[in-house]
């Protein structure tokens, strides 16, 4: 289970402030719609079209009952009662007033919990195999990779402004539980050929208007070459 360090608390809450003086400018007018989309999205804000929705982060599926108590206390006083959870591991509130989204996001921060990087052109919310750690069939424990992801993708300067959207799902188990073949990048536990566990890596799938079913790049990485590896790819 993550947990922030005193520098990224720092920093979710430095954040928070400072999306709460973009919202109070919004609200004035002194921003317009089209110069605040993108400081939303940043934070992961959308507009539909009868309220706004937030979009929590939930990396690699981890909950402990702490947040969950707190995501629950988010949906009966902010939303409807209820949230979504989405195939990435996320929860959508789907009924959030924008003056109530910094008092919302200061919440999720008590528990470790922020919408960063759940919108936007940059590396989504790492998913992993939901019964990682208890699954009969796995190889290696999918999350501690997928946090190694995470670290090494928040706040990327090279992936923060990307042409589109990345996604990223690691499976350590036999069976695919991750959907890693319709991701921009799925890695898939293997033992390399002297038994040596490392990673399958395969790229280029996604869903959406043009479903394309990714391609295996590469039949073995070695665990110490992974980030350099997905940098340079």
């Amino acid at each position: 289970m993550y947990r922030y360090r005193d520098d990224e608390t720092a920093l979710v809450l430095e954040r928070i402030e400072e999306f709460e003086d973009q919202i109070a400018r919004r609200l004035s007018g002194e921003l317009s719609e089209d110069a605040f989309k993108p400081l939303r999205l940043m934070n992961g804000l959308y507009l539909q079209l009868h309220a706004y929705m937030l979009r929590v982060a939930i990396p690699y599926g981890t909950l402990d009952t702490a947040q969950l108590r707190a995501l629950a206390r988010i949906a009966e006083r902010f939303d409807r009662g209820y949230g979504h959870f989405t195939t990435r591991q996320n929860l959508q509130f789907n009924w959030i007033a924008l003056t109530e989204v910094p008092a919302i996001l200061r919440e999720l921060a008590e528990v470790g919990l922020h919408a960063i990087q759940t919108s936007g052109n940059c590396i989504r919310n790492v998913t992993a195999d939901p019964f990682a750690g208890a699954a009969a069939d796995e190889l290696e424990d999918s999350r501690p990779w997928a946090e190694l992801l995470r670290q090494w993708s928040t706040f990327h300067p090279e992936f923060s402004f990307l042409p589109r959207k990345f996604k990223i799902a690691v499976n350590g188990a036999r069976e695919d539980r991750t959907a890693l073949r319709f991701h921009d990048i799925g890695l898939q536990w293997v033992r390399g050929p002297e038994g040596a566990g490392g990673f399958e890596v395969w790229v280029g799938g996604g869903q959406g208007r043009t479903p394309r079913v990714a391609r295996r790049l590469r039949a073995f990485l070695a665990p110490e070459d992974l980030l350099s590896y997905l940098t340079a790819r």
